[in-house]
């Protein structure tokens, strides 16, 4: 049976009868953990809980004539998520080693930094990552992509050895622009039948397959091997809880982000000496569970760790960034632009659509350093990118409904690329467009596009109806799904990431590095980048005269300003957070920045100008002395025109 409604009490998903004698074999299982924090619905899930559920199946005096506790887990736990976009996973290590992890297959988002960064983190684990069936023939023979093991034994505490596969489905390898090439793909039942007779011949009795696929290539998975070949299959890349029984074979996927874990006892048949019969109970990580001290304190450090590294710089900008809602919610955006186009480059997309409503900065971020903090505060969504597979109506349908509600300020508009629109907000909702281009020529209406967009608009939102997914009731295939796809914030921060010149990222491996050469390739004929140039001793010292004066000035304007002028309370200076700002020449001189730019966004309202004040100049080659990184200034190109009524196309 499956449990609809989240429980704190154990959930009986299969029962073979054969549970009154002490289990042979014990073990839990998980998938596809993102976010460490609980969230607000329940079941709210959390490393701090699912730790304690982890220590009770552990620890419980209840356990202790039976054999020890073994874990398995079915990959996805380095990205994505708020904390992996600055850490690129690496925070995830020691949550995974203090669950006492025993052995992991490798999952598509684990990949996501690339294959170099996954090694450094598989390194400091303290269990193997299997994979069997994907090959890099770069490697060696029969060596797995990311020098993943094939297989392992594992051997219980009472002797017993399980022998564990690792097998991915070949869709997932098509949603990851970082693989070295040549790959070799073997299908995970061919595989599974060369490679499990040897762990029997090891000595294995009780086989396990530890999966990153979907539930229908698990199914199928085992209906193709023989009946007893592999005894549980264990699944991920799905994000729900489900169980089946077929061929003989228990197949069995455990939710998702912490949120439920599934607990199984093995005991041996009692009418014959030759296979297993298998218990499994499902547990929902609820409220009610009391959270782990020692986790909550890792997890603290964790979270005050990201906030340190939110004041560091990611890039520099030549050209201000215009995120204001009253720019973004009613015509092109040079920011909007620039993310859209990233977004298309990154996935070969045809064209993009993505709804103003993501763009939360609602100001002008000036030209010079961009903080990560920037970032995650204008796109601090965790719905990840996604590549729609849609016919050229239902881009029109969708763009329709984006210009629908014009002027009001909706988080439905449109910031586009590769598309080129008019429209006329004095038409009839839903036939306001006058003109659209893809690439330059008409939309064909019954042509597939991939769209490249949020999972928010995959799903129907904001009106956006006619992207709404296949599995959701609409018609939009998913070339990029959200299990598969990154988020908008991690994106940037990759992209940024290769404009480096010096000390760049040393995990950043060969087929990252061209995978970003290519998107730069792209993205800077509509966006140019500004080269950097070593400042000499002179413009040092004249730009440290110039903060040190500007920071007098601001310190005296300060004490004498009338309270009320300044921002308030919720608009309040950084030093009254945990933020630290880069310890650099120019900090202070971000600092001031931050709050000129909150003071300006209260004087705009005070004085009715919120809607029009003048953007800033871009800089020119003469002024970028940074030199630690390129400098990319986004550009408008004329994407979306309001036209007045007679003179639409």
């Amino acid at each position: 049976m499956n449990s609809d409604k989240p429980t704190a009490e154990e959930v009986a998903i299969f029962s073979s009868g054969n549970n009154k004698s002490p289990a042979d074999i014990r073990f839990i299982h998980y998938n596809d953990v993102y976010h460490i924090d609980s969230s607000s619905a329940e079941p709210v899930g959390g490393i701090a809980r699912f730790q304690s559920l982890v220590n009770y199946y552990r620890n419980d005096a209840k356990f202790n004539d039976q054999p020890k506790l073994l874990n398995f887990f079915s990959g996805d736990a380095f990205n994505p998520s708020t904390e992996s976009s600055v850490t690129k996973g690496s925070h995830m290590v020691p949550f995974l080693n203090n669950l006492q992890t025993d052995v992991a297959c490798v999952g598509n988002h684990d990949l996501d930094f690339g294959v170099t960064q996954f090694c450094n983190l598989a390194g400091q684990c303290k269990f193997p990552w299997l994979l069997a069936n994907v090959l890099d023939p770069a490697l060696g023979d029969n060596v797995p992509l990311g020098n993943a093991q094939r297989t392992t034994i594992l051997t219980a505490s009472n002797g017993i050895k399980i022998g564990v596969i690792g097998l991915a489905e070949r869709e997932w390898l098509d949603t990851i622009n970082t693989l070295p090439p040549n790959l070799i793909y073997n299908s995970a039942s061919a595989t599974a039948k060369e490679l499990v007779p040897g762990l029997r011949e090891q000595g294995a009795e009780l086989i396990v397959a530890l999966t990153h696929q979907r539930e229908p290539n698990d199914n199928k998975l085992a209906e193709k091997i023989p009946k007893g070949l592999i005894d549980i299959i264990l699944g991920g890349h799905d994000h729900f809880y489900g169980h089946s029984l077929i061929n003989g074979t228990h197949v069995l996927r455990s939710g998702t982000d912490f949120k439920q874990l599934s607990y199984i006892e093995a005991r041996r048949k009692q009418d014959s000496n030759e296979g297993w019969d298998i218990d499994i109970i499902r547990r929902d990580v609820v409220s009610s569970i009391p959270e782990d001290p020692e986790t909550i304190k890792l997890v603290e450090g964790v979270t005050d760790a990201l906030k340190a590294r939110l004041g560091k710089a990611i890039g520099y900008v030549a050209a201000p960034l215009d995120a204001r809602f009253t720019t973004v919610r009613l015509k092109e955006s040079n920011y909007g632009n620039f993310v859209c186009d990233l977004m298309r480059h990154h996935y070969n997309a045809d064209c993009c659509i993505m709804a103003s409503g993501t763009i939360r900065g609602d100001q002008i971020y000036p030209p010079g350093i961009l903080k990560l903090k920037d970032v995650m505060d204008c796109f601090p969504f965790e719905d990840p990118c996604v590549v729609l597979r849609v016919k050229g109506k239902a881009i029109i349908a969708a763009l329709e409904n984006a210009v629908s509600k014009y002027p009001a300020l909706e988080g439905r508009f449109p910031q586009v690329s590769n598309i080129e629109m008019e429209f006329d907000p004095k038409r009839a909702e839903g036939s306001r467009l006058t003109s659209v281009r893809i690439s330059g020529g008409p939309v064909d209406l019954e042509k597939d596009y991939d769209l490249a967009t949020r999972g928010y608009m995959g799903h129907g939102k904001d009106g956006y109806e006619s992207l709404l997914i296949k599995s959701k009731g609409g018609e939009a295939e998913e070339v990029v799904s959200e299990e598969n796809g990154i988020l908008i914030s991690t994106l940037l921060r990759l992209y940024f990431l290769s404009l480096k010149v010096f000390g760049r990222w040393r995990h950043w491996c060969n087929d990252v590095g061209h995978h970003y050469a290519h998107v730069q390739e792209k993205l800077h004929e509509s966006h140019p980048i500004v080269e950097p140039q070593v400042p000499s001793k002179e413009a040092v010292e004249e730009f440290r005269k110039a903060v040190n004066e500007e920071a007098k000035d601001s310190k005296a304007t300060n004490s004498n300003a009338d309270h009320h002028e300044l921002p308030s309370h919720h608009e309040s200076d950084d030093e009254n957070s945990d933020l630290k700002a880069v310890p650099t020449h120019v900090s202070q001189r971000e600092r001031e920045l931050v709050i000129m730019r909150k003071v300006m966004r209260k004087w705009w309202r005070l004085t009715g100008l919120s809607g029009h004040p003048q953007m800033c100049d871009e800089l020119s080659e003469g002024e970028f002395t940074v030199h630690w990184t390129r400098a990319v200034a986004p550009r408008l190109e004329g994407r979306i025109k309001v036209v007045s009524s007679g003179e639409g196309k």
